[in-house]
């Protein structure tokens, strides 16, 4: 990889975002393609993070992704927003039109991408439980909708902000059921009895932490589970769902696939198919074995 003053600059802003692998998947695909990018982390404190995007704006970097705490928070900052990412109330992709900064959400194409190919789940049709109701989660709501999921169940600390989510998005899908929950293991219970996808999209798991209160017993036969984490590739929440036999996977395939789209975005390239869900896989033995 060679820097010279042609070269256009992308990034990843959050906090922290040094433990970020975007940075080794997308500039691997750029030395692989040979063009004139870099792709940089950029650590960003929520206090500062308007100062951020100016800056961002004013050194012309090309573009570049955010994650968390930023994907709501940024909205402000940015001069538009795409229909994707208005609907998940969230962006992590930033592109440029020109002198504007483009708020874009390539979370539910990752996503969606992930759970049909790692997965093997079409989400038309089932009832489906989201923990958490964060960015993440909105991203998940807005794809699983627009998919065609039957029932969708958040379930959130604060079930109040869990309402906000779900009253929202039946306005935007009357077709769909949705529903709210809180965490705790009674309600839970009878959740689940009937849920054939789970999916967490928090950080809980990432540092071994684990959903006391979700019994996998309770899911039906067949059921799946999808944890966003995916360091530890094997979370409590995945290595409970192997003991019940259930289908499950972690959330690296959704990075790789995101990233893919967000690449293409900024560049009008698409990445070699699965190069970087190799890369990403690749780094993710080497986390696990030191």
């Amino acid at each position: 990889m060679r820097i010279n003053g042609k070269t256009r600059v992308l990034g990843i802003i959050g906090w922290p975002v040094a433990h970020s692998l975007s940075p080794v998947m997308h500039n691997a695909v750029i030395d692989d393609l040979g063009i004139n990018f870099v792709y940089v982390p950029f650590p960003v404190e929520p206090s500062a993070l308007g100062a951020a995007i100016e800056g961002l704006r004013r050194m012309g970097v090309w573009g570049f992704n955010v994650t968390i705490p930023h994907k709501t928070a940024v909205i402000p900052f940015l001069d538009r927003i795409t229909r994707e990412a208005e609907l998940a109330g969230a962006v992590n992709t930033v592109y440029r039109d020109g002198e504007l900064l483009v708020g874009h959400n390539t979370d539910g194409i990752g996503f969606l991408s992930s759970l049909r190919h790692d997965l093997g789940r079409d989400p038309a049709g089932l009832t489906v439980l989201l923990l958490g109701a964060g960015g993440a989660s909105r991203g998940a709501l807005a794809a699983l909708a627009q998919a065609g999921a039957a029932r969708i169940i958040i379930a959130n600390r604060t079930v109040e902000r869990a309402r906000g989510l779900v009253d929202r998005f039946a306005r935007l899908f009357p077709a769909v059921r949705f529903d709210v929950s809180s965490l705790e293991e009674n309600a839970l219970t009878t959740v689940l009895k009937g849920v054939e996808l789970l999916v967490n999209t928090t950080s809980v798991g990432m540092d071994g932490t684990k959903f006391d209160t979700v019994k996998l017993s309770e899911m039906c036969a067949g059921a799946g589970v999808y944890d966003m984490v995916y360091v530890p590739a094997e979370t409590p929440l995945l290595a409970e769902a192997a003991k019940r036999g259930l289908d499950r996977v972690n959330g690296a395939g959704m990075l790789a696939a995101q990233g893919e789209e967000a690449f293409r975005v900024w560049t009008g390239i698409a990445p070699p198919p699965d190069f970087m869900k190799t890369i990403l896989s690749e780094e993710l033995v080497k986390l696990t074995k030191y």
